[in-house]
Formats: structure tokens, C-alpha cells, sequence
């Protein structure tokens, strides 16, 4: 008997799905992008202005491929069930045109939540593929490579090897430069401050409460807040006017994904990447005490709507667990501010309020957990009432000088009580206007302005958002390409530029201001939405950047300055006999010869004398051939991130392993296994297969 066969991106999705259907389905994961651009060329052919994607299968799906066709051919009906964003709309189209199937008589099938109930609704109510999604994520995609493909080898032959541009990457970069010339430029300037404490004689005890402040004045002259200090010992004191007022302090809205990774970051000190990889697997499927499923809605959304069936649920959780007083009359309503929300979507919730985070202490690790019940609260937080504070405002004058002091409590926790991060109370003593105030204490204070803060990768991922640029699935990506290509480190949490972010932004805003303006890649995100909504024609949109963007690519070569600076070392290669020279790389200055890339001897910049640099020379020998090129040695090596493996015979030989390297081969694959010292214990593991095996005593 045929089955029905299902098609996902990724295998723990697979496994959820699995589980909750009979035995008439399979459910296979085509592990993401199964055809993509090719990675030696540009793979975009232009024939009569019109742009053609050479995809080719990944050389890593080749297998997967044919096992995909094989199984759809003796399928009964194939399903495409891969996300319902844009990215998975094109994986469904590539998996299609993988598996030799028409991409408009395959079903396609979405759901926002991976639960049974999701699944069964989904497989009732298909659809057809939407490709005019598809030709929006194929026009993200060109537009990258255009750029990353044209623009990155004009980078490298300006300035350094090894660097890269990109549309959204090099607008964030050039967000993060500019705050950084900011702070360079900022001159801090002094101020002082007038500070007072009072006393009250309230029922014969000596009452002290917080620093009074001048109300309204800003003093930057010390002479004047000398004089000021002395006028106001003078004279006496007295309430001259008390103000309170109620004020509601309204519930955040559900999460999306900039607000989870900020929230994420702020309180539980995760960066986006880990955020995100956590969020994938508590919606793809963790087991819970009613068996595999997945806890929370899609992770990747910039809406804020919820299900009516969802709201209903927690608001009877909320007059159960809360009581009336907590749960408004209305469900509350949200809607986005963000540029081009995709409003079909929903918000990021738990699927299922009875998987309690108190219930999911069982079954999550701590950091699982730690993000499942800040998403799992601030869900129950957004429908409940508003807390209420008061605030009171004591003014306090003598007949030269006015003070202010202010109080405030908490009157009603309201979504307090789930969410936290109340306020202190600040409780001012029973005081009445017209009661005279004795000082306890008077002071100057000198105080200094202050710049402006670096970003956070939670304040970077805001203000991405409030630009528009990028979209869900690419903030925690930006972040990682800028920190990987050493653009960007990170320090305190704070995104520190390196210089080489300054000399790229420089060359970019003078040449390529489109790449770095927050504005333009603003409006072509639009222009994608465009797209995505059969608005716009997505090869028009190409036309219109390709061409005056290779104008530009042309004018660059000539007419931008190079500013590398080659210093010899006066040294002889002891490859090829050219010059040897110092050279600036991703990873700090080295030595290199002239002769590159024809020859490709490099060496630290700290070894000085061609024999400590001698490629033969060994060091520290484990007693084994080189896996590799078989005729050289295994010896350990050190570098700034310590120790490594590497061949004796470097650098005709490149074989490099973080690992210890061990005479046993793979029974799967043939290669070396290598030896993995973990706090678990130590074993063996082949690199490529992932298979793992216990240590021969």
C-alpha cells in the first residue's frame, strides 16, 4: 500500500509530525535548501535582461535527493509542508523542482503551530505554492549575490583579503560605525547639581527621605552653584504644594521575533543566534507530559496577532488562576508598528497552556526552559489588566529656591504578577502641604554628560527593526556574519567596531552609498513585500540594481584608491625565492610573499628567522603519518586560540584538525576518527559522519 509522504526542512520537525499521524504518512526532512546558487561562480545568467538562477543540488542533498525522488515516486500524494515564510515557500518550490514534480499540482500545506491538531487542520485545507513568495525570497537571494559576488572582490583588492559586503550587513555595520564616531567625537561637559535632604518631625520621630533636586535648573557654571549652594541654606523651608496621580501601566504586547531576542538579551542574557536556535527547537518538537509536540508558535514573525481559540484559553487560565480582578472585560488587541509586518501570521505564543512552566522543568534543559517560560508569561501577561501605580510629587520651596521629591508606589500588580521587573516601591512619608521641612543634609554635586551608548545585539536588532532594514530571519544572521568576519567584536555585550569596519564604511559611503543607506535598504525590503503581494515585478527589481550598481562596480576599480601598504622585510621566500612582505588579513598582520597567489608561503608575523619558520620543522610529534598527504607528520601547533593539529609539511601539506587525530578509520566514510576529550568522558568520532565510539583502553 502507498503512503502519503510529507516533506519538511529539518528532521526534529520530521519527528514531531510523525508521531502525530497514522501509519499512511511518512514524513521526511529535505535538511533545508536541498538547490542554491552555486558557490564557484556567479550562477546568474542574463539573457535579453532577464535574470536566470543556475540552482544547483547541494553537493551535501546529492543522497537526500535521490532518496526524495525515490519516495515520491512510489508516494500515493506528496505534501510540501515546509515553513510558511517566504524562505520556506522557495525550499517547498526547490524541492519540487529536485524531485522532478510540477511545483503548481503538488499540495502545500502551512501551519503555525506544530501540534496534532495543526497538522490534521492542515492537511484538510491545502493550497497551492505561492510562488509570487517564491519570487520574492529568488529576488532576495540575487540581489545578495549580486552584491556579496561584485562588490566583496573590489573590497578585498582595496583595501584587504577577506572581506565581504552585503546589503543588510553593511547597513547594520555602518549603523554600529556611526555610533562609534559619535562616542569618538563626544566632548564630555561638566554640570552640577543642587541636592537636599529634608527632615520631617512626624509622630515625634525623625523621618529622612530621598534626595531633593532643584527643580527645573541646570547649572554648568561651579562659581554659580557655589553661590546657589549658599542662598539655599537660607531661609525656611516649607511644603508648598503636594501632587498625586494614578497612572496605568498598560501590558506588553505578545512577543515577535525582535522583541523576543531583545527581552531574550535584556533578561536572560542571550544573544540573538542562541535565542533563535532555542526558539527553533521548542517549535520543531520537545517531549512533553502528553508526548512529542511543538510548545510554541513559528519563531520567525513580525506580527502581533493571536488566534481567537488561543485568547479564549488563557483568558479563562487568568480568571482561574488570577481571579476577576486580572482579566479585563475585552481580550486585549495589538497591532505591529513594524514596516511591512506580515499580519497572516501570529504572534509567538505557547501552544499549549497546560505545559506549564512548572511541568516543563521536567522535560526542558535550563536554557530551554529559561526562554519557554519568559514566552509562556509574557503570554499570559498581554491579556491581562494593566498595573497601577501612584506618584506623588513633593514641592518644597524657601523664598529663594524650589526642591522637588518624588515618590510613587504600587497600588495594583496586575500583569506584574506573572511577568515581574516591578518597580520598587519608593514610599514618601505622610507629609501636608503647608508643614515645614528642616535640612538634614545640602550638597553640590559635580556630574559629567555622558555619550551615547554603544549598541547591544538587542539594541542593534531594535533599531534594525525600526529602520526596516532586514527582516525576521536575518537579524541574528547580520549579527553573526559582522562578528565572524571580525568586523565587529563583542565586549560587556556591547559591538565594538574594528578599524577595518571604519576603512570598509568609508569606501562604501563614498562609492556605494545605496549599500549603506538604512533608507534604501528600508525601501527595497518593501519592495520584496511588493513582490511577495503580486505588486511588483521581481525581474524589473533586479534590472533597475543591477545595472547602475555595475556601473558603479566599474567606476570603482579605477577611480577608488587602494589602501594597502605593502612593507618588505628585506627576507627571501624559502618557497619560490620572491620578496617576502607584511601583509593585513582577517585575523591581524602576517608575512607573505610577493609572489601570491602563485606561491602561497606565509608565515606568523612574530617568527622571525626562516628556520623557526621552517615547514618542516617538528613540533611536539604524536607519532603518526599525516592523514592527508601520508608522508609528513601529525605535530601540535599553537595559535591565539590555542592548540591545533596540523602536518609537518606545512604549507605543501594543509591538513589542520582542532582534535587529536587517532589511527582508527571510519567503518561508515573511511576517515581518520579523532580523539574528543569532553566533561561526558573521552571517545572517538568521525568528523564527517558524526559517529561516535567508545576509546580502546
Amino acid at each position: 500500500m502507498k503512503k502519503n509522504l510529507i516533506i519538511v526542512e529539518s528532521p526534529a520537525k520530521a519527528k514531531t509530525i510523525g508521531n502525530f499521524l497514522g501509519k499512511n504518512y511518512e514524513v521526511i526532512a529535505s535538511k533545508g535548501h536541498i538547490r542554491d546558487l552555486p558557490k564557484t561562480s556567479f550562477g546568474i545568467k542574463i539573457e535579453n535582461d532577464e535574470f536566470i538562477p543556475e540552482y544547483r543540488i547541494t553537493s551535501d542533498h546529492s543522497s537526500l535527493v535521490k532518496e526524495l525522488k525515490e519516495k515520491a515516486k512510489n508516494a500515493s500524494q506528496v505534501y510540501l509542508a515546509t515553513d510558511e515564510d517566504r524562505e520556506g515557500e522557495a525550499i517547498a518550490y526547490h524541492i519540487a523542482k529536485a524531485i522532478g514534480k510540477d511545483e503548481n499540482l503538488l499540495p502545500r500545506i502551512v501551519f503555525h503551530e506544530i501540534t496534532k491538531s495543526a497538522i490534521e487542520d492542515a492537511l484538510k485545507n491545502p493550497r497551492k505554492l505561492n510562488m509570487h513568495s517564491v519570487n520574492a525570497q529568488q529576488t532576495r537571494r540575487l540581489l545578495d549575490r549580486i552584491v556579496g559576488y561584485k562588490l566583496s572582490p573590489l573590497l578585498g583588492q582595496k583595501i584587504q583579503r577577506g572581506l565581504s559586503a552585503g546589503r543588510v550587513q553593511s547597513a547594520a555595520l555602518k549603523i554600529i560605525v556611526d555610533r562609534e564616531k559619535e562616542i569618538r567625537a563626544f566632548v564630555p561637559l561638566e554640570y552640577f547639581s543642587i541636592d537636599m535632604i529634608f527632615n520631617s518631625n512626624l509622630d515625634a520621630e525623625l523621618v529622612e527621605f530621598d534626595k531633593a533636586k532643584i527643580e527645573k535648573l541646570t547649572i554648568t557654571n561651579k562659581d554659580r552653584a557655589k553661590l546657589i549652594l549658599e542662598t539655599c541654606k537660607n531661609g525656611d523651608y516649607v511644603i508648598e504644594n503636594i501632587e498625586s496621580k494614578e497612572r496605568k501601566i498598560a501590558p506588553p504586547p505578545p512577543f515577535m521575533t525582535s522583541t523576543l531576542q531583545q527581552s531574550a538579551s535584556n533578561r536572560l542574557g542571550f544573544n540573538p543566534k542562541k535565542t533563535m536556535m532555542l526558539a527553533q527547537k521548542l517549535y520543531e518538537g520537545v517531549n512533553t507530559h502528553q508526548g512529542m509536540m511543538g510548545v510554541i508558535t513559528y519563531m520567525r514573525t513580525d506580527s502581533l496577532n493571536l488566534a481567537k481559540e488561543a485568547v479564549d484559553k488563557v483568558r479563562k487560565l487568568i480568571q482561574k488562576d488570577f481571579g476577576k480582578d486580572y482579566l479585563p472585560s475585552k481580550a486585549n488587541v495589538y497591532v505591529t508598528k513594524a514596516k511591512g509586518a506580515q499580519e497572516a501570521h501570529e504572534a509567538i505564543r505557547p501552544t499549549n497552556l497546560e505545559f506549564t512552566p512548572q511541568i516543563a522543568a521536567k522535560f526542558l534543559d535550563k536554557d530551554e526552559l529559561r526562554l519557554y517560560t519568559l514566552i509562556y508569561n509574557r503570554f499570559l501577561a498581554c491579556q491581562m489588566n494593566p498595573a497601577i501605580s501612584q506618584t506623588q510629587n513633593v514641592f518644597v520651596k524657601n523664598d529663594r529656591a524650589l526642591f522637588k521629591i518624588s515618590g510613587r508606589k504600587i497600588l495594583f500588580d496586575g500583569y506584574y504578577k506573572v511577568y515581574g521587573d516591578m518597580d520598587k516601591d519608593k514610599i514618601l512619608p505622610n507629609l501636608q502641604k503647608g508643614e515645614k521641612l528642616k535640612i538634614q543634609k545640602l550638597e553640590m554635586n559635580s556630574h559629567f554628560t555622558e555619550p551615547p551608548s554603544r549598541y547591544s545585539e538587542a539594541g542593534l536588532v531594535k533599531k534594525l527593526e525600526s529602520l526596516g532594514i532586514g527582516r525576521p530571519s536575518t537579524y541574528a544572521p547580520t549579527i553573526s556574519i559582522l562578528t565572524s568576519r571580525d568586523y565587529v567584536k563583542i565586549d560587556k555585550k556591547q559591538l565594538i567596531p574594528s578599524d577595518i569596519a571604519f576603512n570598509v564604511t568609508e569606501v562604501l559611503e563614498k562609492n556605494f552609498s545605496d549599500i549603506v543607506d538604512s533608507k534604501f535598504t528600508s525601501n527595497l525590503e518593501n519592495t520584496l513585500d511588493e513582490i511577495a503581494e503580486d505588486k511588483a515585478d521581481w525581474q524589473n527589481i533586479l534590472k533597475e540594481f543591477y545595472y547602475p550598481f555595475m556601473r558603479k562596480i566599474e567606476e570603482g576599480k579605477t577611480k577608488i584608491a587602494s589602501q594597502k601598504t605593502v612593507v618588505k622585510l628585506g627576507e627571501t621566500c624559502p618557497e619560490c625565492g620572491g620578496e617576502l612582505a607584511i601583509r593585513k588579513g582577517r585575523f591581524g598582520e602576517f608575512v607573505a610573499c610577493l609572489n601570491f597567489p602563485k606561491c602561497k608561503y606565509s608565515r606568523n608575523l612574530k617568527n622571525k628567522t626562516n628556520e623557526e619558520n621552517s615547514p618542516t620543522k617538528k613540533i611536539n610529534s604524536i607519532g603518526m603519518i599525516c592523514p592527508s598527504c601520508q608522508k609528513g607528520e601529525v605535530v601540535e601547533r599553537f595559535s591565539k586560540r590555542g592548540k591545533f593539529y596540523g602536518c609537518s609539511a606545512y604549507p605543501k601539506c594543509n591538513f589542520i584538525s582542532k582534535y587529536k587525530p587517532s589511527d582508527e578509520k571510519c567503518e561508515e566514510c573511511g576517515e581518520n576518527l579523532v580523539i574528543k576529550e569532553l566533561k561526558k568522558g573521552t571517545f572517538l568520532e568521525c568528523l564527517k559522519c558524526k559517529i561516535k565510539k567508545e576509546m580502546k583502553e
